[in-house]
């Protein structure tokens, strides 16, 4: 299971953008004042839905499937380490489109410049700059993903994935909503550290 197979495409963001918006909805419930301020976050909330605006990016981008997964193990990275910028309403669609266009010029070997991930986006050229910047910065240039990680994370998604079938995601409690404060999945340097050891071997 190299990468998930392209018919689970509209599965899996499906399940991210749920997740997502179940993480941003609660993060905006017990928001703080010390939140930190950041190029992520907008004055108001995009009118545009976190699963369309998902499928807009998967459909535009041309990005592959391993790209998907990257890009959300890099949103995890990225709360993990920023956490007083947790993902909220204001800031989830920007920071989608970043980590996206990051995982994309790191795995696929063809991708887009800067300019039309921006219009992708529906943000200025000036700006996604400021994104990508901001997002690697943060992420500490921490840009490659271990095949023991990827595995780990597709593993992990997809056994998310087949509990809430059928797609009901109102009903169905997902384990990872209820650990929310910005977190999404998993501490990946508790998962993997030792099968990381084993590949450096």
């Amino acid at each position: 299971m190299a990468e998930l197979e392209s018919p689970m495409m509209p599965k899996l963001i499906s399940f991210l953008s749920s997740l997502l918006e179940r993480v941003a909805e609660s993060n905006d419930e017990t928001q703080n004042h010390h939140q930190k301020i950041s190029v992520f976050q907008g004055l108001t909330r995009p009118d545009i839905s976190i699963q369309s605006y998902l499928e807009r990016i998967f459909k535009y981008a041309n990005c592959s499937s391993s790209c998907i997964i990257v890009a959300y193990v890099y949103l995890d990275r990225f709360t993990q380490s920023q956490p007083s910028l947790p993902i909220n309403s204001f800031n989830v669609h920007r920071l989608l489109i970043t980590s996206v266009m990051v995982a994309a010029k790191f795995m696929d070997d063809v991708c887009y410049n800067n300019a039309y991930y921006a219009k992708v986006g529906g943000i200025t050229k000036a700006e996604m700059n400021f994104l990508e910047l901001d997002f690697l910065f943060g992420l500490g240039f921490n840009l490659n993903v271990t095949p023991v990680t990827f595995q780990a994370y597709c593993v992990h998604l997809q056994r998310e994935m087949l509990q809430m079938q059928p797609l009901n995601f109102v009903d169905s409690t997902i384990s990872l909503a209820k650990s929310l404060k910005a977190h999404l999945c998993f501490n990946e340097d508790e998962s993997s550290h030792q099968n990381q050891q084993q590949l450096a071997v």
